[in-house]
């Protein structure tokens, strides 16, 4: 049986009929076709599928879509405004902090949320906290100095960080 959901998607008002059973991730990328958002392990290890939930990075394949009924949902898609890149997708592009690019939206989108709760944040620290998502690609050095950089400019652009 079918359930009604109405939740704010990258801004906009959405209203549809999910199945109770859902996720998340498969609602934002099959029902929304929002395909930015990736599907890596469907288990909430590797963080390929974070979104962020109310101003929170969440893994989405770990959230049913009924969960985040009257929610506000951000995807990679709605992190940059007016086709400007968010300052921390401007920090991957600019420090390299991709190769692949499978692992980049999720990882964007937890150190986008991390940056912003904690602006001042050391090279272990973003280790730390980035522990939950997996790049295979990388070595993580150019992830972690995208994070930082990408913190900086938005502590820079007071009232821009989102």
């Amino acid at each position: 049986m079918a359930i009604s959901i109405s939740l704010t998607v990258n801004g906009k008002p959405v209203t549809e009929e999910v199945e109770p059973c859902t996720l998340l991730v498969h609602f934002i990328r099959d029902g929304l076709r929002l395909t930015g958002t990736h599907i890596g392990c469907d288990t909430a290890q590797c963080g390929a599928c974070t979104v962020h939930l109310n101003g929170r990075a969440v893994k989405a394949c770990n959230v049913l879509a009924v969960q985040a009924d009257g929610a506000e949902i951000t995807t990679i898609e709605g992190l940059a405004r007016d086709r400007e890149l968010h300052p921390m997708q401007a920090a991957f592009r600019d420090c390299h902090g991709l190769q692949c690019g499978f692992c980049t939206p999720g990882m964007v989108m937890s150190a986008a949320a991390l940056a912003a709760q904690r602006p001042e944040l050391s090279a272990d620290e973003v280790r730390h906290q980035l522990e939950g998502n997996l790049c295979r690609c990388t070595g993580y050095h150019n992830i972690v100095k995208a994070v930082l950089e990408g913190a900086a400019a938005m502590k820079s652009s007071a009232g821009q960080v989102r």
